[in-house]
């Protein structure tokens, strides 16, 4: 059983983020409270000027309202740069103990002149089939 996706996006500065979280039952366990998401982000640079992307903020909540943060360099090892019209896509993902949850952040870029400006990545629900009880 998959879950219907939704496509979140926002843009900022000509950079445009979307992404699509999608439950992966098969690496989920609901019974040990073990809930997985994919995401996949697509930024595209929409802007006339070249930039890189630098450092990654992340704020994942669960359904209990238990936040953390993550921050780190780039995203899935790299730093790309994106001149005007490029795109580049990746895929991660996150587990949470709760059936749901939602996920926030932000990519740093710089321009080729050094000046840095935040992207927002959209907020963008994990939602799982588990939210209904089951009577067996």
């Amino acid at each position: 059983m998959t879950t219907k996706s939704h496509s979140y996006s926002e843009t900022t500065r000509g950079i445009q983020v979307s992404v699509e979280p999608q439950y992966l039952p098969d690496q989920s366990s609901p019974e040990d409270h073990r809930y997985v998401w994919a995401y996949t982000v697509r930024i595209e640079n929409q802007g006339a000027e070249t930039v890189q992307l630098i450092n990654r903020y992340w704020r994942i909540t669960d359904a209990l309202g238990t936040s953390h943060e993550v921050r780190g360099e780039g995203v899935v090892g790299e730093q790309p740069v994106l001149t005007p019209g490029d795109a580049f896509e990746y895929t991660s993902g996150t587990p949470l103990a709760t059936p749901s949850g939602m996920m926030m952040g932000a990519y740093e870029m710089e321009t080729q002149d050094g000046n840095y400006f935040d992207v927002t990545v959209p907020a963008f629900s994990l939602d799982s089939p588990h939210e209904r009880v089951n009577l067996n």
